[in-house]
């Protein structure tokens, strides 16, 4: 089993930037991909970014891409979530997940933070 720790959200001006942090329990963080949801008032939790244990590969949805980066530090069982040029509709409650599994869809991930709020303001 893994526990994460979100941290870093907060309010912020459209056009600016904020960094997440995610904090893992355990030995084994490496063995995990990680990845980040969010979810809006009223709306599902959608996918934002993911990264393999390695740190080797990721993956954005076209609504991030180009804005948002993931990595993570396996020495300090860390994932972060760097977000740029942050607009009004970025605004929700974001979360990171781990599982051993690949994938994009939240059905897939069994562990869970307890998420940090992110309110872009315009």
């Amino acid at each position: 089993q893994v526990q994460l720790v979100e941290s870093g959200g907060g309010l912020v001006q459209a056009g600016g930037s904020l960094r997440l942090s995610c904090t893992a329990s355990g030995r084994t963080f490496s063995s995990y991909n990680m990845a980040w949801f969010r979810q809006a008032p009223g709306k599902e939790r959608e996918f934002v970014a993911a990264i393999t244990g390695n740190g080797g590969n990721t993956y954005y949805p076209d609504s991030v891409k180009g804005r948002f980066t993931i990595s993570r530090d396996n020495a300090k069982n860390t994932v972060y979530l760097q977000m740029n040029s942050l607009k009004p509709e970025d605004t929700a409650v974001y979360y990171c997940a781990a599982d051993y599994r690949w994938g994009y869809s939240r059905w897939q991930y069994d562990y869970w933070g307890q998420g940090t709020q992110v309110t872009v303001s315009s």
